[in-house]
């Protein structure tokens, strides 16, 4: 599936057209996509995503017809401004989805307001700056950023779970520093204690020194670590014979790792952690979501739920759907009418309802959860507990939300 992908990205994108029709009546949508490095397998699923929201609009918005191509990055700020441009200036595409990863936002956030007719809708990425600092007019994110997804596990994992001294080890990049914001937070004000913080590249393939720097008096060790990192990691502690408990980042603990090959991932039952999703939220709509996600490809083709990146994609989607519906497919004003039309827009999405505040990032909820073994042997994610309509600046006033300061590897310090 991951060669297949790329292979049909490269060849000038993966395209889903509807039926016979006119070239200037289709509607063409560019999708930033991670296709490869550290978090390939998240840009897939982000693919899938949309590829599920195509076939269910019938590969038509607003009555026309829609072509869809996906660009690859790898999770580099460079490679997605490379993806951006080729998109607009050769594909001439007329709206943008994605993209996956933290700095990618970043850079797609300064991009954007070079093309301000261009209508971007995040895909996935979760960094603080991307929609807090400078934001663009017309860059809108139906998705938490990765410190909201964090919102109320710190003071969950120090109350319920007893853990009072962590360490934390984290891929050095935006999305994790935001990601030990949050959580950082709430954790501190609890009552918490954090010893120690290492930060790894993303893509790192030897964890041997970082292993052997946790510190042996702690609780557990929280792990901002994604995709084949999160895999590379467990492997190697599973070798060391390694007893210590973790508390997840979002991406940590997403299917991307729980349906991994291998036994190591079973080092993460009963690991806590929170998001954007609960495998196992008992919601009906949600509910739906899975099953719908699950019956679009084989299972050798998908994971056993719909991972974090599936449902941002597939909700970014449908946010562009029913924005442009509204306008009637019209975006010849530079995409005004439609701008203003997601402004506003309320999506009533499979894992809860989104809106946006006045820089157009989502306000949703967040869900504590347990990883947990199935029967069958597969992991997820239980729903423990559900922390409804977390803003961006996690409950704070925009004043004392600034004098934080912005996310970085050592900020915010751990204050009691």
């Amino acid at each position: 599936m991951r060669k297949a992908l790329l292979a049909a990205a490269l060849a000038c994108g993966y395209c889903l057209a509807a039926g016979p029709g006119l070239a200037q009546e289709k509607l063409k949508i560019g999708v930033l996509a991670t296709l490869s490095g550290a978090l390939t397998s998240g840009g897939e699923d982000g693919v899938r995503g949309v590829q599920i929201a195509a076939k269910e609009a019938g590969n038509k918005i607003a009555g026309k017809e829609i072509e869809i191509i996906v660009a690859p990055t790898d999770a580099s700020p460079d490679s997605a401004l490379r993806a951006a441009r080729k998109l607009v200036e050769q594909d001439k595409v007329q709206l943008i989805i994605g993209p996956l990863s933290g700095s990618e936002g970043i850079a797609m956030r300064d991009y954007s307001k070079t093309v301000p007719n261009l209508v971007m809708i995040n895909g996935s990425s979760g960094a603080l700056e991307t929609t807090f600092v400078n934001p663009s007019p017309n860059f809108f994110r139906f998705n938490s950023d990765g410190a909201m997804w964090m919102a109320g596990l710190g003071e969950y994992v120090f109350k319920d779970k007893g853990y009072k001294k962590i360490a934390i080890i984290g891929e050095d990049y935006s999305f994790p520093y935001t990601q030990v914001f949050g959580f950082v937070l709430g954790y501190c004000k609890a009552g918490g204690e954090i010893v120690q913080r290492q930060w790894v590249p993303l893509g790192t393939k030897d964890f041997g020194s970082v292993i052997a720097n946790i510190p042996d008096d702690v609780d557990a060790v929280w792990l901002g670590l994604g995709g084949g990192d999160s895999v590379n990691f467990l492997n190697q502690y599973s070798q060391t014979g390694g007893k210590a408990k973790f508390i997840g980042g979002s991406i940590m603990v997403d299917q991307t790792v729980l349906s991994s090959r291998g036994a190591a991932k079973k080092l993460l039952v009963g690991t806590p952690s929170s998001g954007g999703v609960a495998d196992a939220w008992d919601d009906p709509r949600w509910k739906a979501w899975v099953k719908t996600y699950q019956d679009a490809f084989p299972a050798d083709k998908r994971f056993a739920s719909p991972s974090l990146f599936a449902t941002n994609y597939y909700n970014a989607f449908n946010a562009l759907k029913q924005g442009m519906e509204k306008v009637n497919g019209d975006i010849s004003d530079g995409g005004a009418k439609l701008r203003a039309e997601l402004a506003k827009l309320e999506l009533d999405a499979p894992n809860g309802k989104i809106k946006l505040d006045e820089n157009r990032q989502a306000i949703a909820n967040t869900f504590i959860t347990e990883v947990a073994e199935l029967p069958n042997g597969d992991l997820t994610n239980k729903f423990v507990k559900v922390v409804p309509n977390v803003n961006q600046t996690l409950g704070l006033t925009p004043e004392q939300f600034k004098a934080v300061g912005l996310p970085s590897r050592t900020n915010p310090e751990c204050k009691r």
